[in-house]
């Protein structure tokens, strides 16, 4: 993948979305929150990173690193990719509320979440994982595009 990000600085955009895309059923072991099957779809991962956000992107962008976060479990999962990448000044839980999907892991990505949101992790439907892939970034940009 790429080691070479160059997102918006972390002191205007701390919020970022990764674009998943799982090609068959996948039984992941994530932490303490235990086993699941994630079907094979679109998957839309909100998060933040309070210091640099260009490290946080590329670590989720490597295949070889500790698994410490719940992202790190699914992204390490044999056929699962992150499609694209995007970042915002939204608040993590604002954005990851106002995107819509659905929960399949209650509490995936939240264990700090105060906002009520169930999870960061969220199954989106075909026809929005299509439409949102042409809206983000790919993971083998090495410069943010202009104008996104």
């Amino acid at each position: 993948m790429n080691a070479a990000l160059n997102p918006p600085p972390p002191s205007t955009h701390c919020s970022y979305q990764l674009l998943i895309r799982v090609e068959a059923p996948a039984t992941v072991r994530v932490g303490a929150l235990g086993v699941h099957r994630f079907d094979a779809g679109w998957y839309l991962y909100t998060g933040s990173a309070r210091r640099s956000l260009t490290a946080r992107l590329t670590r989720h962008l490597r295949r070889e690193k500790k698994l410490r976060w719940h992202i790190d479990h699914l992204l390490a999962a044999p056929g699962v990719t992150v499609t694209g990448w995007r970042t915002s000044a939204r608040s993590e839980c604002a954005w990851n509320r106002a995107i819509g999907g659905k929960v399949v892991m209650p509490g995936f990505g939240a264990s700090d979440c105060r906002s009520g949101c169930g999870a960061h992790l969220k199954r989106l439907s075909d026809s929005k994982g299509c439409e949102l892939q042409a809206r983000f970034h790919s993971p083998s940009t090495k410069t943010r595009p202009p104008g996104r």
